[in-house]
């Protein structure tokens, strides 16, 4: 029993990682329709963002405390990674928008922002891995043989915070309103006086920022930082989004927690060598059933 409560706490924390940037994917998509496959990177730059501003609080010239970094390297490290989604948003995707550009050449300058946010952290900072400082002393629980640690605990929650918070802008809010009208017909909203640029710069600051809050967790779980780290989550990300039924939030959330226990539940019982394999091949059998996801409806063409 010991064993199936740890795979569990080991599932959710992974599948809070996955959550977190898979909400970014659907908030993107169900919006421009649009799959920003560099949000991956998005994550990586959040990491290196937050290990930028953790190491410049704790030294000499500020000289602060773990904890009180930690708290300032929460909002801030959301915000700056915020402005780089929006950014992109600006630069690359809004050009391609308003010149009516095939959704194919979309996805073409998201993949190479991708690529360009990779090699430009190469370039600048190089190969050479960085470790994450310690901002949170860590506290180790033993509840009856169960090993639990207070970072594991932050992330399960956040991630839990985070689906709330986004479920409640999405369907409660008169910009969350303006959101869902813009995926059923981002042609008649700007006749309702409602400014499109706008909501989309809303839901690329909500994307990004919080893809920057798991690229922290992520670091201040798992402290080694190379440019390359946000390429496969991003990849696994997406494809939980895909799974649990992009365009929609708790497809986002569950399909990322699915993603996490199955991973887990492969390498309890399995080599560590199958886990990709067993859970690609079980998500796609669940395509297979329900091509749209867990939470998906099929999409009409107006004609």
């Amino acid at each position: 029993m010991e064993f199936l409560i740890q795979n569990i706490l080991n599932a959710l924390q992974w599948g809070s990682f996955y959550a977190l940037i898979a909400l970014g994917y659907t908030l993107v998509y169900g919006v421009l329709r649009l799959i920003n496959f560099a949000h991956g990177d998005i994550f990586m730059v959040g990491a290196y963002i937050a290990f930028g501003l953790a190491t410049m609080f704790l030294g000499p010239t500020f000289n602060m405390s773990p904890m009180l970094t930690f708290i300032l390297c929460v909002p801030l490290t959301m915000i700056l990674t915020a402005c780089v989604g929006v950014f992109l948003e600006r630069v690359a995707y809004r050009p391609l928008r308003r010149k009516g550009a095939h959704r194919l050449y979309v996805v073409i300058t998201a993949l190479m922002c991708g690529f360009i946010l990779e090699y430009s952290n190469l370039a600048v900072l190089g190969a050479s891995r960085l470790k994450f400082p310690e901002l949170l002393e860590k506290s180790i629980w033993n509840i009856s043989g169960v090993t639990v640690t207070n970072l594991k605990v932050l992330v399960i929650f956040a991630a839990i915070a985070v689906f709330i918070f986004l479920n409640f802008i999405v369907t409660k809010t008169r910009i969350g309103m303006a959101m869902r009208g813009i995926s059923y017909d981002k042609f008649a909203i700007p006749l309702m006086g409602i400014p499109i640029d706008s909501i989309i710069v809303f839901t690329f600051i909500l994307g990004s920022g919080f893809a920057g809050l798991a690229g922290l967790l992520f670091a201040m779980s798992y402290p080694v930082l190379e440019p390359f780290m946000g390429a496969l989550i991003g990849w696994k990300a997406f494809i939980a989004a895909v799974v649990g039924g992009i365009g929609d939030i708790r497809g986002a959330f569950v399909g990322g927690f699915l993603l996490g226990f199955i991973e887990i539940g492969v390498v309890s019982v399995f080599p560590s060598t199958f886990r990709d394999l067993f859970a690609f091949s079980i998500l796609l059998a669940i395509l297979w059933v329900k091509p749209t996801g867990l939470f998906g409806m099929p999409q009409s063409t107006k004609i």
